[in-house]
């Protein structure tokens, strides 16, 4: 190997040996000022894995030797956050819904916790702005198929609708008019029609009057004379504007002959008490309720 140095004719520095179409690389020393902050990154990076968590093991890391940690700290602040509420906290659970609705001090707390459960347990099936979707109610109206008062919220989060394993779930199943051939289908969409007519459409008036005698003897009952609804059995209104599986004849028909009905989870277990009344301070806030 040959100890000859490549010195560049034009600046006069020591090139690296390499040449791309005839441009030589120089070998120009790094700046000093470079070269030391490099090597001060690694003594800090020396330094701070021995003080602090850096090194992954099996089941854990290494702690450092100030023992801090992220989740300590995170521990410290929520404490001291409910050290700071306490006094709220305490108030809301010795507290009805009604009265945490009415006070100036405690409605705006609650709002704001019940807000951040929302967020976290609801909003994958209501929406961010709790406006739902296709089988999943909007709570921002004045349609509740269980009543929207505070109390009757806050009993349906606590036990949920549906929900098999809580034994005080709301439960209103709506019969297979078609699929357990109660019905047949003609029949079923004349009924249709007839529920169509109930929001002052008229598609079809023929069958709707058809449809209005098979209404009288099989619906009236849960939904109402007038298709108002019954909460207490959790029948929906049939004449409003309001629909959770679809507004057309064919849905309409659908539900009639093989109806699907929702699941919700009771949150009271998982939330406990004191968020299943925020929550039900802040769902009814939202402009909706009774």
């Amino acid at each position: 190997m040959s100890d000859h140095k490549d010195i560049d004719d034009v600046s006069g520095i020591e090139t690296t040996g390499h040449s791309w179409d005839g441009i030589k690389e120089l070998n120009n020393p790094l700046p000093r000022w470079w070269l030391w902050t490099f090597y001060a990154c690694i003594a800090y990076a020396a330094v701070y894995t021995v003080l602090y968590p850096a090194w992954p093991l099996v089941n854990s890391a290494t702690t450092g030797l100030l023992g801090w940690s992220s989740r300590a700290d995170l521990r410290t602040e929520m404490s001291a956050l409910e050290m700071a509420n306490a006094d709220r906290i305490a108030a809301i659970r010795t507290s009805d819904v009604a009265a945490i609705a009415a006070d100036p001090e405690l409605r705006p707390f609650a709002i704001a916790a019940g807000e951040a459960a929302y967020k976290v347990n609801c909003v994958q099936c209501h929406g961010s702005g709790a406006a739902g979707g296709p089988g999943y109610p909007n709570l921002n109206d004045d349609a509740w198929i269980w009543g929207g008062s505070l109390e009757e919220i806050a009993v349906t989060l606590q036990h949920g609708i549906r929900y098999a394993p809580d034994p005080d779930t709301r439960v209103a199943d709506m019969p297979a008019f078609g699929r357990d051939g109660i019905l047949d289908r003609d029949q079923i969409g004349d009924v249709a029609q007839y529920v169509l007519s109930l929001t002052g459409r008229d598609d079809e008036p023929e069958a709707a009057t058809r449809g209005a005698d098979i209404y009288a003897q099989n619906c009236v009952f849960c939904h109402g004379e007038t298709g108002e609804g019954m909460k207490e059995v959790g029948a929906p209104a049939l004449n409003d504007a309001i629909w959770l599986y679809g507004r057309d004849a064919t849905a309409i028909a659908t539900q009639v002959s093989r109806p699907r009905h929702g699941v919700m989870p009771a949150w009271g277990e998982r939330l406990g008490d004191t968020a299943i009344k925020e929550l039900a301070v802040y769902v009814h806030s939202l402009g909706g309720g009774e």
